[in-house]
């Protein structure tokens, strides 16, 4: 299992993930707009995809063009390496 990261660790972690925002070290969030509904469910899609390859599954939460995303270890209670790896390659996706 994944140890939950010091918050420290996981600001600075954030500040280096563009548009990524630490709530403490409970979770990373971030927030996407798209041109439509197609576009954004597109993203979503790809998420889910590098999600599953990763073994490791956002909320996300799908309002038309609005796409937010919370990543969290739900095992370890907070953020881990694996949040921060995965929010690195939802970037790769936008």
């Amino acid at each position: 299992m994944a140890e939950k990261m010091p918050v420290e660790q996981v600001r600075e972690a954030a500040a280096q993930l563009e548009g990524w925002t630490a709530e403490g070290n409970d979770r990373l969030s971030r927030s996407f707009k798209f041109k439509d509904h197609i576009e954004a469910m597109g993203f979503v899609t790809r998420v889910a995809m590098a999600a599953e390859v990763m073994d490791h599954h956002p909320d996300l939460r799908i309002v038309y063009n609005n796409v937010e995303i919370h990543l969290s270890s739900h095992d370890a209670g907070g953020v881990t390496d694996r949040d921060i790896r995965l929010a690195t390659r939802i970037n790769e996706l936008v």
